[in-house]
């Protein structure tokens, strides 16, 4: 098995690795349309804030299976935290071990650790886990929402439900120059972790235009509502959605302001957002989203917006 370093931005990895990853994602997520070039791009790319590592397995010249981990380079000696996958048609060769080895390997290499990688949560994940000493360090649901016309009369009607005292704003791609410093404040609040991603410390303007065009070099593009409080002006919730040339798109972040919560702000941001999307991309089907199981205000929220949990996905810990 040959382990080599990819460059996650270049198509010409992308080309290389999409049919194996399609082959994948067909029979671990059956329900979901066939995976997009731009998808498995915004996947391996290098994020905002975070370097990146990206090693695939070849057996006899073809890709067998990848990894992909992001470091935080605010925490220098922290952990790779990402996803591996074997295709398929290569299980039960060693690709798997392989990868977790070299991942390993090159995260000492650079002092950092631990390897968090995230799968599925199987059987043969649980398995596989176990064989490599990994730890399960948590668990996330996998939320899909399909978009029936109920559901998107739904989304309408949610959408529609005015909060006193605050109004509503929305953009695709750039944030308004007059609202990006204060989109930057409300952004430096969250505190939800995500894969691979950087931990949110001192946001400017600068680093919300380097996320927008993190979007667009995957071919992405990015649907934001967010919510004004009138009494200041200032930006005090948002509600990201991620649409490409597919008709599945991704939730990205839903925020509240801890001050503003329990009012029926998420859930306005959240319907507002992704009945906007609906009705400009006639070709979108249903959204995925993420969330932690410990997350219970996300979970409830997604749940009334109409979403249903299709499968759990584990994050494994393993030493270094």
């Amino acid at each position: 098995m040959d382990i080599r370093s990819l460059d996650g931005d270049d198509p010409a990895a992308i080309a290389l690795l999409l049919p194996g990853f399609r082959q994948t994602m067909s029979l671990e997520l059956p329900g979901d349309p066939p995976l997009s070039a731009a998808l498995l791009a915004r996947l391996l790319q290098r994020r905002h804030g975070a370097g990146r590592i990206v090693l695939a397995a070849f057996d006899e010249g073809r890709p067998a299976g990848c990894v992909k981990l992001g470091l935080d380079e605010g925490e220098p000696e922290g952990p790779g935290h990402g996803s591996l996958w074997v295709f398929p048609s290569f299980r039960r060769r060693g690709a798997g071990t392989a990868l977790a080895e070299a991942a390993r390997a090159a995260l000492r290499g650079r002092g950092r650790g631990p390897l968090l990688i995230d799968a599925p949560h199987t059987p043969a994940a649980e398995a596989f886990a176990a064989s490599c000493g990994a730890q399960r360090r948590g668990t996330s649901l996998r939320n899909r929402l399909v978009l029936l016309p109920e559901a998107r009369a739904g989304l309408t009607g949610l959408a529609g439900r005015a909060v006193a005292g605050h109004r509503l704003v929305h953009w695709q791609g750039s944030c308004p120059q007059e609202l990006v410093d204060s989109y930057a404040r409300a952004w430096q609040s969250l505190d939800a972790p995500v894969n691979g991603r950087a931990q949110v410390r001192r946001v400017t303007a600068e680093d919300v235009r380097s996320r927008e065009a993190e979007a667009a070099r995957s071919g992405h593009r990015q649907y934001v509502s967010a919510v004004l409080a009138e009494d200041t002006g200032e930006v005090c919730g948002y509600a990201t959605l991620l649409v490409r040339d597919s008709p599945m798109a991704d939730t990205g972040e839903t925020l509240v302001l801890a001050g503003r919560r329990r009012r029926g702000l998420g859930t306005w941001l959240k319907a507002d957002v992704l009945s906007r999307a609906a009705r400009d991309n006639g070709h979108l089907a249903l959204v995925q989203a993420f969330n932690d199981v410990a997350n219970t205000p996300i979970v409830a929220l997604n749940r009334r917006l109409g979403f249903c949990a299709d499968s759990s996905w584990s994050t494994y810990c393993l030493p270094c």
